[in-house]
């Protein structure tokens, strides 16, 4: 029998190896797709954003009482003419123009009065002559009564001519008076110091006795007439201090005159009347006649309080974040009053020794893990360097 070469038995130890190395390979294949897989491996929780926080804080915040209303003069005087059939000569004020009490407005004619002044004063002494002659008479008629040249009727009749004299003098005078009064009503004179509001007077017109000329804001006042609840009435009192806000913009102080003594039965209100001193002449932003809305200011409560910053409006709703011990932040609804700056009034649903988000609140939501970070401050100043110490010699 031939044995076999050194070839052939190369061949069958290579065959050898690639089955052992194949028969161990698939050993490992059956052990790894048998063996249970592992558990994965859990992440790191990471915050979801760096917030600053804050502690409600308790603070006075003023208690008011909005109003609406309409701003009138405090009170309007009508300036009209006293005399009647003169002709307007001159109008020396307009609409807005401040005057003073006694100022001339306007001026009618002349001429007709004084005519009528001298034919009155003409007629006093014609009468007052008349008079004086007839005193004359009845004196010396009285002088020879005991006397019978004279009989008592005759008498009598001088005593009666004498007074009938004198009547017709005063009459006279009475004429010269009213003609006098006549022409100092020529002028056109203020009433009282104040502002003109309305002016219908022209020149050249020939008007009647009693027609408007002129219409004047007494001393320049206006005054608030707020309309207000019959069931709030009962908060406000005389010399309340009012903070006024017209449409125009801008603010007037103003404090309360007095409140009407009735309510209307349509709308349940009642005025209230409201100074506003000097506002006609020295705030140009309120006008008579103008719409405004007020607060009556009623005192001040201690309340608590939070930056506007950490409200968050969803739904409709007001909620605050909580920040808890393991620094996550929990969602709760609150309850919001009154404004004081860039505070907000919590009324309910927090409490005052808790934690709240202020900055990047409105970013988070319930659960949410955060880092805090210390609110932002200015830098310090740099303290001054100091000096350096002198050479020695």
């Amino acid at each position: 029998m031939k044995k076999p070469d050194s070839k052939t038995f190369r061949v069958v130890a290579l065959i050898v190896v690639a089955a052992l190395v194949i028969a161990g390979a698939a050993v490992l294949l059956v052990r790894w797709m048998g063996k249970p897989a592992d558990k994965p491996v859990q992440a790191v929780a990471r915050p979801a954003l760096t917030v600053t926080v804050a502690a409600p804080e308790r603070t006075r915040l003023p208690i008011t009482l909005a109003a609406n209303g309409n701003v009138t003069a405090w009170q309007e005087a009508i300036i009209g003419a006293e005399s009647s059939g003169l002709r307007l000569t001159d109008v020396l004020v307009n609409v807005g123009d401040v005057v003073k009490a006694g100022q001339v407005l306007a001026k009618f004619s002349t001429d007709s009065v004084q005519a009528d002044v001298a034919q009155a004063r003409a007629s006093l002494l014609e009468a007052q002559a008349a008079a004086a002659d007839a005193a004359g008479n009845a004196e010396r008629a009285r002088t020879l009564q005991d006397s019978g040249a004279l009989s008592t009727q005759q008498i009598n009749q001088y005593n009666t001519t004498e007074k009938t004299a004198k009547a017709r003098a005063e009459a006279a005078q009475a004429v010269l008076s009213a003609q006098q009064l006549r022409g100092r009503q020529t002028q056109v004179l203020a009433p009282d110091s104040g502002v003109i509001s309305a002016r219908s007077a022209t020149v050249g017109a020939v008007v009647a006795s009693g027609t408007e000329l002129f219409r004047l804001i007494r001393q320049g006042r206006l005054e608030w007439r707020a309309e207000v609840t019959s069931a709030e009435l009962g908060r406000i009192a005389a010399g309340t201090p009012v903070r006024l806000q017209p449409a125009s913009g801008g603010e007037i102080q103003g404090r309360v005159r007095m409140i009407a003594p009735s309510v209307d039965p349509l709308t349940r209100t009642a005025l209230v009347y409201v100074d506003l001193p000097g506002a006609a002449g020295k705030s140009p932003s309120v006008k008579a006649g103008m719409f405004a809305r007020g607060e009556f200011e009623l005192g001040q409560t201690d309340s608590l309080t939070i930056p506007q910053r950490a409200l968050v409006v969803r739904d409709g709703f007001n909620y605050v974040f909580l920040l808890g011990s393991d620094n996550r932040v929990s969602q709760v609804k609150v309850q919001t009053g009154r404004l004081a700056g860039d505070r907000v009034e919590i009324v309910s649903g927090l409490a005052p020794d808790t934690r709240i988000v202020v900055n990047g609140a409105g970013f988070l939501n319930d659960g949410d893990l955060v880092r805090v970070a210390d609110e932002f401050k200015p830098n310090a100043p740099a303290a001054p360097a100091a000096s350096a110490p002198a050479a020695t010699k």
